[in-house]
C-alpha cells in the first residue's frame, strides 16, 4: 500500500510538474504569476494504465478509482473479480495498454522477461501526453530509450527506481525538466519500515526456533 502511495504521489507530481515548478522557484526564477505557466494535466477522467496487477498494482487501481479515472490493465493473469470490483479493463497485450493510457505505471518484478520492458518500440506507442511512472525496477525501463522518448515522444517520467542505482549525477536524464526522480523510498513510511523491521524479527526468531519463518516467499527451498 505505501508503495502505491508513492506512484500515486510521482504520478500526481509529474502530472501538475511539481518538482519543476518547485526548481523554478528555488533558482528564483519565480517573478509573476501568469495563466499559461507549469499548467499541467488533470488526472479525473484520465486512463491509467496498470502494468502488472499484483498487490501494488491492485492498491493503485484502488486509489485510481477515488479520481474517478479509467483503468487498464496488463498481466501475467487476469483478475477477473477485481475486474468488476475497480472497474478495470483487462488488455491482453502491452502495447493495446500503451497506445490507451494517459499515464502507464509499472508495477513488475524484475525478471529476464521484465529487463527493459519498456524501451524505444514501447515508448513509441505511447501517447505524445503520456507520462511513464515506474516504482518497480530501475532496469524494467531502458534509461536510454527514456531519455530520447522525454525529448518529444512522451511528456514526462517519474520514477523512484533507476538504472543504474544510485543514478549517477552527470546522467542526461537528470538535465530534463519533464523526468522526476526520488531516491527509492517507496516503501520509506515509518510504519511500513517498522513493520518490514518486525517482519525480519519474526523470520529470525521463527528460524532459530527451527520453524517455518512466518513470511517466508521461499518454502519449497526450505521443504527441499
Amino acid at each position: 500500500r505505501t508503495t502505491a502511495e508513492m506512484a500515486f504521489a510521482l504520478m500526481m507530481a509529474a502530472a501538475r510538474r511539481v518538482a519543476e515548478s518547485d526548481r523554478f522557484v528555488r533558482t528564483g526564477r519565480w517573478q509573476f504569476w501568469h495563466p499559461r505557466a507549469f499548467v499541467g494535466v488533470d488526472l479525473l477522467g484520465a486512463t491509467l494504465g496498470i502494468v502488472g496487477m499484483g498487490r501494488v498494482g491492485l492498491e493503485m487501481a484502488r486509489m485510481a478509482r477515488g479520481f474517478d479515472m479509467k483503468i487498464v490493465y496488463h498481466s501475467r493473469t487476469r483478475k477477473q473479480t477485481e475486474e468488476v470490483r475497480y472497474a478495470m479493463e483487462w488488455m491482453e497485450d502491452l502495447p493495446s495498454l500503451l497506445r490507451r493510457a494517459d499515464f502507464v505505471s509499472l508495477h513488475v518484478p524484475l525478471t529476464d522477461e521484465t529487463h527493459h520492458l519498456i524501451g524505444e518500440r514501447e515508448l513509441a506507442l505511447m501517447k505524445p501526453s503520456a507520462m511513464l511512472i515506474n516504482v518497480a525496477r530501475g532496469p524494467v525501463v531502458d534509461p536510454r530509450a527514456l531519455y530520447q522518448a522525454l525529448k518529444g515522444t512522451i511528456a514526462a517520467a517519474a520514477v523512484d527506481v533507476t538504472e543504474p542505482e544510485p543514478i549517477d549525477p552527470q546522467d542526461p536524464l537528470l538535465t530534463m525538466d519533464n523526468f522526476t526522480v526520488t531516491s527509492h523510498i517507496g516503501s520509506a513510511s515509518a510504519a511500513t519500515r517498522t513493520r518490514m523491521a518486525m517482519m525480519a524479527a519474526e523470520n529470525l526468531l521463527g528460524g532459530l526456533k527451527g520453524e517455518i519463518p512466518p513470511h517466508c516467499i521461499n518454502r519449497e527451498g526450505l521443504e527441499r
